[in-house]
């Protein structure tokens, strides 16, 4: 059996507790890379979610009358509008209705709700999909419904002045009511669908806003429908305003004993939120 000196015995145990060291240094520094690595994926993520988030916004146009004496009539008109953005993408539903009454007949009774989904390709360049519901129990129309894709540009955009324009191609559907024992037909088309969106802003507190749609049948042009809004506001607080707003519904082919124009004037209490 070979000798081993205290020398060499000494010599292996430095040289194995050298290793150890060097091992638990490289293990250190491995679990330090790492938690690093874990820490700032966590922070970016946060960051990335943090980002995504952004807040409902809301747009709420209400307005009543009621009047007694020799004539009795109610009112009511309800313009709601409502946005959701994460990243690129916005999410948004728009609602107007209006009712009213003349002493307790029924004169008014119509909506309309709209939802969009939109991606942006640029800042101003948008790509767009739309789903639109229309209900007017005195229009001849039992409903009417369109969805299809799009594109939205923005032409102007400043502190004064905005200008949007939007561009779909549309199924739509119109059901028509029904007859006396004579059922309503039912129509289904390739549609399309423009319209534009402009805001002028007098002051920091006056505002001038103008919307124009048109929406109709590609393969018989002459039937389309028509809609305008025309609103002033004023703004009362941070929250609140006052509005003054002009919204005209036309129809080129309406039904048959239906008027081709539908015009609705209000003064609402606006909220923004």
């Amino acid at each position: 059996m070979k000798k081993v000196s205290l020398y060499h015995i000494l010599k292996w145990m430095f040289i194995q507790i050298k290793k150890t060291k060097i091992n638990t240094r490289k293990t250190n520094m491995k679990k330090i890379v790492l938690s690093s690595l874990i820490a700032s994926t966590l922070l970016v993520s946060a960051h990335a979610e943090e980002a995504k988030v952004t807040p409902l916004k809301t747009h709420a146009e209400l307005g009543y009358i009621e009047t007694n004496g020799n004539t009795s009539t109610k009112t009511f008109n309800a313009d709601v509008t409502a946005k959701k953005s994460w990243g690129k993408h916005q999410g948004k539903i728009a609602f107007d209705g209006q009712y009213s009454k003349d002493s307790g007949v029924e004169t008014k009774n119509k909506y309309l709700v709209e939802l969009n989904y939109n991606y942006a390709i640029t800042k101003r360049f948008a790509f767009d999909y739309l789903v639109g519901y229309k209900a007017d129990k005195f229009s001849g129309f039992t409903y009417q419904l369109y969805t299809g894709p799009g594109a939205i540009y923005k032409v102007l955009v400043s502190k004064q002045q905005n200008l949007t324009l939007e561009g779909n191609i549309l199924y739509a559907q119109d059901q028509y009511d029904d007859i006396g024992t004579v059922s309503g037909a039912k129509e289904d088309y390739a549609s399309y669908r423009v319209k534009a969106a402009y805001d002028y802003a007098f002051s920091k507190t006056v505002k001038f806003n103008q919307e124009l749609t048109a929406r109709g049948q590609l393969d018989d042009m002459p039937n389309y429908f028509a809609y305008s809004k025309s609103s002033l506001t004023a703004k009362l607080s941070d929250v609140f305003s006052a509005g003054l707003s002009y919204k005209v519904d036309y129809v080129n082919h309406p039904p048959v004993d239906k008027d081709t124009t539908d015009t609705t004037l209000t003064l609402n209490l606006i909220a923004d939120f």
